[in-house]
């Protein structure tokens, strides 16, 4: 799935430059679940945000199967975005103004979907994550876990590949953590994903089938 080589991004702090990727070459396999550890300000978010091409390296290169995407233009680079790759955050970015089943037909804008066929699959992503029952509540209707279950089906519904999570439970408490890993494992595994998570908490990296551990910029297998 990706291949990451000699992959090195700074950044300009004043007169300072600041190495937020040193020379980073991994390969994550398709299918793999895989866990990012280390401390603030290592480099765990450049990295996600370079494997979901939100951004690019300063040197090296990231191909996702065949396709170099560090060499590719903006608009298709915004082609994988939408088709190929899921986001979920920490903070759920969830329209306060929309219910939970329009937050989810928002991913599949542009794709040149019937209203109808975004409306199915929505309401499908939200039965995957159990919240069928709460599609016509709006984000303050809803719990934290809930909030985070409409934005993994927002991230879901397109079908991606890949599904990112940037620290997807650290607004929650370990009870909705578990919950909230529970239904990331389920959707893992039912759609063989590669799902890569951004994490401090180790009671949620201990899950995942690998775990990679990035500070100063560097990256290492844990142990």
């Amino acid at each position: 799935m990706y291949k990451i080589e000699n992959l090195t991004k700074t950044y300009k702090q004043g007169r300072r430059t600041v190495r937020a990727l040193d020379n980073v070459s991994v390969d994550i396999p398709s299918g793999q679940m895989v866990a990012i550890q280390g401390p603030t300000g290592g480099g765990k978010s450049t990295f996600l945000q370079m494997l979901g091409a939100l951004d690019r390296p300063t040197e090296g290169f990231i191909s996702i199967g065949d396709q170099v995407i560090t060499e590719l233009p903006d608009r298709k680079l915004s082609g994988i975005r939408s088709e190929k790759i899921g986001f979920v955050f920490q903070t759920f970015n969830l329209i306060p103004t929309l219910n939970a089943l329009e937050n989810v037909e928002t991913a599949l804008e542009g794709q040149g979907l019937s209203r109808e066929v975004r409306r199915e699959r929505s309401l499908e992503a939200l039965a995957s994550v159990g919240l069928a029952d709460r599609a016509d509540h709006r984000p303050s209707e809803l719990s934290g876990g809930q909030q985070q279950r409409v934005a993994i089906a927002r991230a879901i519904v397109k079908n991606p590949e890949v599904l990112l999570a940037d620290e997807p439970t650290g607004n929650l408490d370990e009870e909705m953590r578990d919950e909230i890993m529970d239904v990331l494992e389920g959707l893992w595994r039912s759609k063989k994903l590669t799902l890569v998570i951004v994490t401090h908490d180790s009671g949620v990296a201990k899950r995942a089938q690998r775990r990679l551990n990035i500070k100063s910029g560097k990256v290492a297998e844990a142990a």
